[in-house]
This record gives C-alpha cells, structure tokens and sequence, in this order.
C-alpha cells in the first residue's frame, strides 16, 4: 500500500481516515446545504493553494541564501544571518501579517517613492501607492519571511549533517565551490532536509488561513462570509476544516511517497 505505519504494520489510521472522509463526501453530495457551503466555500481553494506555493516557494529559496550566510566564513554574513533568523522566529505569524501590511508595505512604498523622485520628476515613472500593492501579495510576502527564518535553520542542519570528509574528498578533486555545494553536498543535505521542509509546508498549509484577517479570499475567509451571512456555523467550519484536512493529509502522504523514492534511490 502506497503508506505504511513505521512499524512496517497495515496503516489503520489512514484506512479510518478515509473512511470517514467518504462518509463525509456522502453527507455533503446528498445534502443540499452543506453542498452549496461546500461549493462556495471551495471557491477559496485556488486562492489558498496559490499564497501557499508561492510563499513557499520565495520562503525557501530566501531560507537557503540565509542558511548559506549563517555557514560563512564572514562574520558579519553569519550573524546578519543569525539576527535575521532569532528576530523573525521570535514573532508570532500573525502579528508579522499585520506589521507588513499595515507598516512594512507602506513604510516601503514611501522610501521607494523618496529614492525614486529624481526618475518621478523626470516622468519616467509614476508615485507608486500603498493600494497598488495588493492585500494577497502583502500576505504571501509576510509568510515568505515568516517562514524562511525557520527554513534557514532547515537547510543550515541538512548541510552541516553532510560529512566534512565527502566536502574534502571534492576539494582534493579540484571542484569549485560552487560545484561541491550542487554535487555533493545538496544531494545528501536533501535526505536531512526534506522531511521537516515538507512539515513546513504542511503547516503553511494551516497557516495560510490567517491570511482571511486580510480579507484575502482563501477558504477560510469564504467560510467567515457565508457565516456570518447564514449564521450556519456548524455547518460551514465543518466543511473548512474538511477541506483543510484533506488539503494537509494529501500533502503529507504525497510528501511521504516522495521520501520513500529518493531513500531508495540514494540507496541504490
């Protein structure tokens, strides 16, 4: 079966999980209220999918560039690194959300219209606004930094947990050090890393909801409108939560298929 218990055993939690999963089907098909929740309430789903891809995405490739600051040999790029990673780790999601759309975005967009006057007056740009820049991207940009302090620390035990003799080996065969990070050291890094980074996707997932205190149209934020229009509470986080369930158990058992592939073709 394609996910096994760690014993080796028959996965009865995922038998029962989908069990109640297709009597939960069941109920939303034949039931007309809850298929016309279920059906306004998935309108957010391409919304959560998008913030959370893409913020996952910057979120790791800037996580990498901080993990390989805190590795370096400069002590002013490792503890850049290191302040980076204690100070966005020590604030809470949520409170990051609001501080960069309600003070970072529009701190931002004053030095960027200040620095720019000269190419402003010239008439070659326009006076950028806080509204051009839009709730969703203030969103995926706050989870992008959110996440990649956490990211960072990923990477920098994935590469630390590669053996200094395989990095030596590479040296004496005259790789450059570009090379010996893309052939040696990452192919093995990748075996420490992907679980947790896999976690951290499971759980920006979750976290993508607290993008509706936004108002940001995600599956959270249209089961908040139909709500508090209805007043079907019930009902309406039943099926959120249905969908989140099966957003974040799919994403775990796919995450795990792809763990068991790469174990068996690195141990070929």
């Amino acid at each position: 079966m394609a996910a096994r218990a760690a014993d080796g055993g028959f996965p009865w939690w995922l038998a029962v999980a989908a069990a109640f999963a297709a009597a939960a089907a069941v109920i939303i098909a034949a039931n007309a209220l809850y298929s016309e929740i279920f059906a306004i309430v998935a309108k957010g789903v391409a919304i959560t999918l998008f913030v959370t891809v893409v913020a996952f995405a910057l979120a790791s490739a800037l996580g990498l560039g901080i993990a390989l600051m805190a590795l370096s040999r400069s002590r002013i790029l490792s503890q850049t690194a290191r302040f980076y990673t204690e100070i966005i780790r020590g604030v809470p999601i949520i409170v990051l959300l609001f501080w960069i759309a309600f003070a970072g975005v529009p701190a931002f967009v004053a030095a960027w219209n200040s620095v720019a006057a000269p190419l402003r007056q010239a008439g070659l740009i326009g006076e950028l606004q806080v509204r051009d820049v839009s709730l969703l991207w203030r969103a995926v940009i706050a989870l992008t930094v959110g996440y990649s302090a956490f990211i960072a620390e990923v990477f920098r035990a994935g590469i630390q947990a590669v053996e200094v003799g395989q990095i030596e080996a590479a040296k004496a065969l005259g790789l450059s050090r570009w090379h010996r990070f893309r052939l040696i050291v990452m192919p093995q890094a990748i075996r420490t890393i992907l679980p947790p980074l896999g976690n951290d996707f499971v759980a920006m997932v979750k976290d993508s909801s607290l993008v509706s205190v936004l108002g940001v149209a995600d599956v959270t934020q249209m089961g908040k409108i139909y709500a508090a229009g209805t007043f079907r509470f019930f009902e309406t986080y039943s099926i959120v939560a249905y969908i989140y369930l099966m957003l974040t158990v799919g994403l775990s058992l796919a995450l795990r298929a792809l763990e068991r592939r790469m174990r068996k073709g690195l141990s070929q």
